[in-house]
């Protein structure tokens, strides 16, 4: 960093602590994601190297995605067909003719001196997501997608000059991204948050990647700048690199907007740089001077030929995609009558989605359905540590197990007790119910009796409850139900003992 960068940096640290919540109130942040996320794919995206997490350093690794001299690159058809699919998600338009390009840097983990990546003609560009932010809800626009290799990953290790060491593990290098370029459109960092969180969930659900963000599937460069609010002209921007969790997006987020205030208001001014997060301190501070296209030497990647992506291809795809969160939200909804919080947290996986619906339609009781799956079986579920595609109960059984519910054949709190039964056996809850005699009396004729001794056995309360203490029926429902172990019909008890105390 050149001499006055270094000097506006310490004034914005210095000033940082003069900024208010009343001083930052007077600017308006100016904000836009960089998202990278590797595809999910088996192999990597310009040689058949395996794309596996966790194995030993360098064993991943051919001469392509080291960058030896007359290897020539290949690409996966798989990843492009993930990146057609994740641009489809995002609503982008996909671009018939697009290419490869090379982006010149030297970095110790990027073995060929170039990445791969595409920069005038990128394979797909103008899409949109959709966010609610404190129940407003703002559409965020995408710029662009584009495809590119990753680098490999350096290692430090060490805490003293003398016995600091840095490795570089070349796993990852040639693993297949996807960069997703947002326009500066947002204006906090709640609505940051929520873009991206409507990003990753869409990339899951459409399984384009796992962006699993601890493997550094997910990882993101955030763009912030800020200005007088009612201004037109943007401030000059920082880029925020490798922020890899939502928490640490949001922090650096206000840390970096919050400087920039106390800066201009100081007198200072912005540089445009590359700065790093740093969660210890929660503060950012700056990497390098930051690169403009042209410091990266742009050239078309002679070794490839153009992408050409046919309109039989792309129908082909889109065929193939699942229905979108988005989509199955509004239809839970409106068909099921589901309330927003239901649809929301049954629409965070496909997995979640796809075991309610099958509930749903088992059982025609959309609602109870859904109060089965978000209660009773994620509770259990996150106490066994279990996810949802690993639940011993199946989604039929427990659509079958809230029909029996609905119909009158099993009260609720025998089903409570059937439910457990279910999740350690596997079994269906007609057999448990079979094999244990649990199956709800309803026949009026086998109650009579049974209302008829507890009446006897209760004149205190009857003669209560004809005194004008109505409440004092609950009571004897209850003795009742204690006399059938559970396995009466509350309701027709209601109406019987009513009828009997006249």
């Amino acid at each position: 960093m050149s001499s006055p960068e270094k000097q506006h940096d310490r004034v914005a640290e210095l000033a940082n602590h003069l900024a208010t919540p009343e001083m930052i109130a007077r600017y308006e942040p100016v904000i836009g994601l960089e998202v990278h996320v590797q595809l999910a794919t088996a192999t990597k995206i310009f040689c058949s190297c395996p794309t596996g997490f966790g194995a030993a350093p360098n064993t991943n690794v051919c001469p392509v995605c080291l960058g030896m001299p007359g290897a020539l690159p290949v690409l996966n058809r798989a990843a492009v067909e993930l990146a057609i699919k994740a641009a489809l998600a995002l609503n982008c338009a996909i671009l018939p003719h697009s290419r490869f390009a090379r982006k010149n840097y030297f970095y110790p983990d990027l073995p060929k001196g170039y990445q791969i990546s595409q920069y005038d003609q990128p394979y797909s560009e103008h899409g949109w997501v959709d966010v609610t932010v404190e129940g407003a809800r703002k559409r965020i626009s995408i710029t662009r997608i584009h495809m590119e290799d990753d680098a490999g990953k350096s290692v430090h290790d060490g805490f003293r000059d003398s016995d600091r060491y840095s490795y570089v593990d070349l796993n990852r290098s040639g693993t297949p991204l996807i960069e997703i370029v947002s326009d500066p459109d947002m204006r906090s960092s709640d609505e940051a948050y929520a873009y991206l969180s409507e990003v990753k969930q869409v990339l899951q659900f459409i399984e384009v990647s796992t962006c699993d963000m601890e493997k550094g599937h997910l990882r993101c460069d955030a763009n912030v700048s800020v200005r007088l609010k009612g201004a037109e002209k943007f401030g000059t921007k920082a880029e925020v690199k490798n922020l890899n969790s939502f928490r640490f997006l949001k922090q650096a987020l206000d840390f970096e907007i919050a400087r920039q205030v106390a800066l201009i208001e100081s007198g200072g001014r912005v540089v445009q740089e590359t700065r790093l997060y740093n969660p210890d301190a929660g503060e950012t501070f700056s990497m390098r001077s930051k690169e403009d296209a042209h410091d990266y030497r742009y050239f078309p990647e002679p070794d490839l030929v153009p992408l050409e992506i046919g309109p039989d291809w792309l129908e082909r795809t889109r065929a193939a995609m699942p229905e979108l969160p988005a989509v199955k939200r509004a239809r839970f909804l409106g068909e099921m009558g589901l309330s927003e919080y239901d649809a929301d947290v049954l629409t965070a996986a496909r997995s979640t989605s796809e075991y309610f619906e099958t509930v749903a339609r088992v059982s025609g009781q959309p609602k109870m359905a859904a109060n089965w799956v978000m209660g009773d079986l994620m509770g259990t579920l996150k106490a066994e540590n279990k996810e949802i595609a690993d639940s011993p109960v199946s989604a039929q059984h427990l659509g079958e197990l809230v029909k029996l519910i609905a119909s009158g054949e099993l009260s609720g709190k025998l089903a409570k007790e059937i439910f457990p039964k279910m999740f350690s056996t596997g079994e269906a809850p007609s057999s448990i119910v079979e094999r244990e005699g649990l199956k709800q009396i309803s026949d009026t004729g086998a109650l009579e009796k049974i209302i008829d001794d507890v009446i006897a056995a209760n004149p205190k309360q009857v003669e209560q409850y004809r005194g004008g203490k109505t409440t004092v029926v609950n009571f004897l429902v209850g003795q009742v139900m204690k006399a059938t172990r559970g396995q009466a019909n509350v309701a027709v008890v209601g109406d019987l003992l009513k009828q009997k105390l006249g």
